[in-house]
Parts: structure tokens; sequence; C-alpha cells
């Protein structure tokens, strides 16, 4: 079954995508598929929109990983302390 999906949502979508939001999360909120997002939006602008969405993938990657590393360095300082 394929529903209709108006053009004020997908265009808050695509918004909110752009604006950072990851898109599965925008996908599972608006009950669509994280594939039909992508495509709009490299329908709509290309692939500079895409390689935006990557960015900020790789950007929360990025974070996530310093974090981690903040961690286990902080581990291994406690550690040589003990």
């Amino acid at each position: 079954m394929h529903k209709r999906i108006s053009k004020e949502i997908r265009d808050e979508v695509l918004a909110k995508a752009r604006a950072g939001e990851k898109v599965a999360a925008l996908a599972d909120q608006y009950g669509i598929s994280a594939n039909t997002i992508y495509g709009w939006l490299s329908k709509e602008s290309g692939e500079d929109v895409v390689s935006v969405l990557k960015y900020n993938k790789l950007k929360r990657e990025n974070t996530e990983l310093k974090r981690l590393l903040g961690e286990v360095t902080l581990e291994m300082s406690l550690g040589e302390k003990n």
C-alpha cells in the first residue's frame, strides 16, 4: 500500500533533516521509510544535501569517539595511580 504524504509534512521532514536531525529518528516519528527521506533529499538538492547529512553523521560519530577516548584515558590514568 502506497500512502501519499502531504507537501507540508515532506517540507517539514526535509527541513529537520537539513538541520541535523537523524533521518532514522525522523522516519520513525513520521512513519515513513528512511529511504524515502533520502530519496527526497537527493531529488530536491542533488548530492549537496546528502553530503551534509553524511557530514552530520560523521560529526556525531566523532563526538562519540572522543567521549569514549576520554573515558579510556581516564581509566588508564586511574589504573596507573593505584
